[in-house]
Order: C-alpha cells, then structure tokens, then sequence
C-alpha cells in the first residue's frame, strides 16, 4: 500500500504573510480579552484569551509547516 504524496509548500512570502494576519487577529482577540476582564466579564475574555492562542498557535503552524 502506497502512502499518498505530501501537499505542496506554501511560498515562504505567503507564509509570511499569513502569519503576519494571524498576529494581527491574536493581538486583537487578546485586546478583547483584556478589556472584558477589565470589564467584569470572565466568560468573554476567557473566549477572548482562547481565541489569542489558538489564532497564535495557526500562525506559528502555518509559518513552520507551510
């Protein structure tokens, strides 16, 4: 049984790029979860932090794997 083969690369400036969007949108979903925990919301910004990391951790796997 044969395995299939591995997608293509990204070119290293989309990577680039899509990484550079990814931080821009953790930054701003960890704005959000500050300003909720300031606000007395723990449920928002707790969805807040969530969304930082996990937009974060895409990022970094989109600039490493490609």
């Amino acid at each position: 049984m044969s395995t299939p083969p591995e997608p293509a690369r990204r070119p290293v400036l989309e990577r680039l790029g899509l990484a550079a969007i990814a931080l821009i949108l953790a930054v701003l979903f960890g704005g959000v979860g500050v300003a909720s925990w300031l606000g007395g919301e723990p449920f928002l910004a707790l969805m807040g932090v969530v969304g930082c990391l996990m937009t974060a951790w895409a990022g970094a796997n989109t600039l490493i794997r490609g």
